[in-house]
């Protein structure tokens, strides 16, 4: 029965590390400077991924709310777990004292209840799953909404990702709007939540 639960802890560990190793992985933050490279044709500018994540609150709220369900899932799953250990338990302790026939249902009850407990562990994996990708998502369109809208203010027609493992092999300090982006960035999440309280403390009035 130990084994049971070693599918559904690997499955929580990748997708609760998935987040981290999406789009924008978190590693050390890089120094940035103000500045845009402009040309006759086009503006171009580039933010260090690693360090918006790093520095971004809201990404720290959605890591610690996808660590929290990932713990919750697998608690429910070791209970379901350890209660059909106990059976287990309960039956081996018990075998001498039993009939054929009683032994024999016995044991297909605990092979059915056995069978019922992966596909539970499963249905938790895909729930966990489902979840991370509707982090990533949100995640992803919030950094974009916000790109969008300060490239239309600053005349910019491209950003890209510049960190290792990017394609960008080398860019100007002058073209990096990293620190603009984790401030604008987080200047709107507190915006947001401050809009929330407001509106919550309204209702209750």
């Amino acid at each position: 029965m130990k084994n049971l639960s070693l599918v559904l802890n690997l499955v929580l560990l990748v997708a609760v590390g998935v987040l981290f190793y999406m789009q924008f992985n978190p590693s050390e933050q890089e120094k940035s400077e103000e500045g845009i490279l402009n040309s006759a044709e086009y503006a171009v500018a580039y933010i260090n991924s690693d360090s918006v994540l790093k520095n971004y609150e809201y990404f720290d709220e959605l890591q610690k709310e996808l660590q929290e369900k990932s713990k919750k899932l697998e608690a429910e799953y070791q209970n379901r777990a350890q209660g059909l250990q106990k059976e287990v338990n309960d039956y081996q302790r018990n075998i001498n004292n039993l009939t054929i026939g009683q032994a024999k249902a016995l044991e297909e009850d605990l092979m059915k209840k056995q069978q019922n407990l992966r596909m539970y562990q499963e249905s938790l994996s895909q729930e966990l799953l489902k979840e991370e990708n509707r982090v990533s998502q949100e995640l992803y369109n919030r950094v974009t909404k916000f790109l969008q809208d300060y490239s239309e203010q600053n005349g910019l027609q491209l950003v890209v990702k510049y960190n290792q493992g990017s394609d960008v092999l080398y860019a100007s300090d002058s073209m990096n709007i990293t620190s603009d982006v984790i401030n604008g960035l987080n200047k709107a999440y507190k915006e947001g939540n401050t809009e929330n309280s407001e509106s919550d403390t309204t209702s209750v009035e």
